[in-house]
Formats: C-alpha cells, structure tokens, sequence
C-alpha cells in the first residue's frame, strides 16, 4: 500500500514538473524579441507594445518585434536594428515593427518587415536585404511595399498635411535603387529618383521633378548614431551637449 502511494505521489510530481515546464516554454515563446534600440531621440516617444501597453521610450531602450513607434509633433527618433540598419522617425510618425530575424550565421533566414502607416522617415539599410535573400526587406506603406538593393532612401505620406499636394506617398532614392510595388504595378527607382504612388490600385509614377517635398533632416539628426541627442526642453535639441 505504501508503495502504490509513493509512485502516485511521484506520478503527480512529474506531472506537475512537465506543466510548469510547459508554462515556461510557452511563456517565452510569446515573449517579445528585441529587434532593436532607440540610439537618438528629441522629444517625446511612445511604444504601444504588443500586448497593448504604452511606454514612453527613452535613449538606449529596447524596440521589440511588434512594437507601434509614435513620435510627437517634434519628436525626431533614431532606431537602430540588430543588422545595423537604421530608420529616423520623423515627427508625427506612427510606424510598426512586424517581423525582425537576423543570425549572423543563418542569411537564408533574415526577415524584416516594417510599416509605415502615417509620417514619414528616412530608411538605411543593413545587412538584411544585402546578403541572403534580396526580398528579405519590406517596407509598406497604405499604397505600396518598398523593397531594396542596398540604399538610403526616404519616404512621406501625405493625408491633407502636405499643402497644394495631392494625397498619396512620395519616395526619394538617396542612394541605390528601391523597388516600389503594389497589385497595379512594379517600378524600380534609382538614386536621385523621385516617385508617388496615389492608392494600392494605382501603379507608381516616377516624378520628372523633386515634388516640393523638404526630405532634407537637421544636421544633428543626421550626425553619427553613437553621440546622443538631447532635447533641451525649448524646442531646440544639442547634440552631445551637456543640460544643466
């Protein structure tokens, strides 16, 4: 009798193991994976994280896969990825990090997929999208899905903020090609190139003239990644500087 009641307490005890085990590999197979962090910032930034929290971002955060980036009305932000790519988040920008995979040792795997859904911002690639799979980087917007060759390119999307313009996204190709494509069309737009996409069943158009569009970034913002920016509280941002 004592022995039957020995095994069953064992028996209930290895359950118990493997469902806690269980509940642990489960939790972390749904736990975020870092895709990347915030290595320049001027004003205020918000994560909505996957699980619909609101955390306000700060220098040196972590980005995670899933992630709604939103920049206030002057809030300028500098991701940077684990493949060394990077956006810059332009003010009143809300933008979505859907997929990040990189393994230094797996290029066949590398996966990145961005979306911009309002704003605009300024992309530089890294290593995803060079090496591997050239398909392995997107970027969509409402009209159309950005692919790449290795490039710096920007991109806006107008919605009734962009004065006498007509709605729709603009593209500039700072520098290499992008390939812009919706279910109208494929276009491929090389550096200097400008081009609008008005709605996903409208093909894109390269433009024969710069839009109107200011693409250009303050010179801070564009200044190395490894010297912070901070923002004074007056409007104004100091790169590197010291606020007393």
């Amino acid at each position: 009798m004592m022995v039957i009641k020995n095994r069953l307490a064992v028996t209930i005890i290895t359950l118990l193991v493997l469902l806690l085990a269980g509940s642990i590999v489960n939790s972390t197979a749904f736990a975020a994976e870092v895709a990347g962090r915030v290595a320049n910032l001027s004003g205020l930034l918000f994560g909505q994280k996957a699980n619909g929290i609101v955390k306000t971002l700060e220098l040196n955060s972590d980005v995670e896969v899933g992630d709604i980036l939103v920049t206030e009305k002057r809030t300028y932000a500098r991701i940077k990825f684990i493949d060394n790519s990077e956006v810059i988040l332009r003010p009143n920008t809300r933008f979505t990090v859907e997929a990040m995979i990189f393994d230094q040792e797996r290029p066949g795997a590398d996966k990145a997929v961005f979306n911009l859904v309002k704003g605009g911002l300024r992309a530089i690639t890294g290593q995803i999208g060079k090496r591997g799979n050239p398909d392995s980087y997107r970027m969509k917007t409402v009209a159309a899905t950005i692919g790449i060759r290795g490039t710096i390119y920007e991109v806006r999307i107008c919605n009734g903020n962009c004065g006498p313009l007509p709605d729709g996204v603009y593209l500039h190709a700072l520098q290499d090609a992008i390939v812009v494509a919706n279910p109208a069309g494929t276009l491929t737009v090389g550096p200097g190139q400008y081009t609008y996409v008005r709605d996903n069943t409208t093909a894109p158009v390269l433009l024969p003239e710069p839009p109107g569009i200011d693409f250009s970034l303050p010179g801070w913002v564009t200044e190395s990644s490894d010297t912070p920016i901070i923002w004074t509280g007056n409007g104004e941002a100091c790169l590197g500087c010291e606020v007393r």
